[in-house]
């Protein structure tokens, strides 16, 4: 799934959040944790916010990011515990 080139995209955008004050405009963090919405992202990668949307809505349900709602706005942030988790099975072959 990953392997795809959408999957591409998502790894891409996992690398961003890593680091969002360095891939995004200071403006656009949520000052509480550094996530940033979908609009944000769908700038950055030059694409529909819904497109955006999905992916990342793909990578919370997958447990790779975690959301916080703000007002009418959704966050996403890495949830680093659960990436490591995974990372760990596909170093095991599973």
């Amino acid at each position: 799934m990953m392997g795809t080139p959408s999957g591409r995209v998502r790894q891409t955008v996992l690398e961003w959040l890593k680091h969002p004050a360095a891939h995004f405009p200071p403006a656009s963090l949520d000052p509480l944790d550094g996530g940033v919405t979908a609009r944000t992202v769908a700038a950055r990668l030059g694409v529909h916010r819904r497109t955006a949307a999905a992916h990342l809505d793909l990578l919370a349900r997958l447990g790779l990011l975690r959301t916080r709602r703000r007002l009418l706005r959704t966050y996403y942030r890495r949830d680093e515990a659960r990436i490591a988790e995974v990372a760990q099975l596909f170093e095991k072959n599973w």
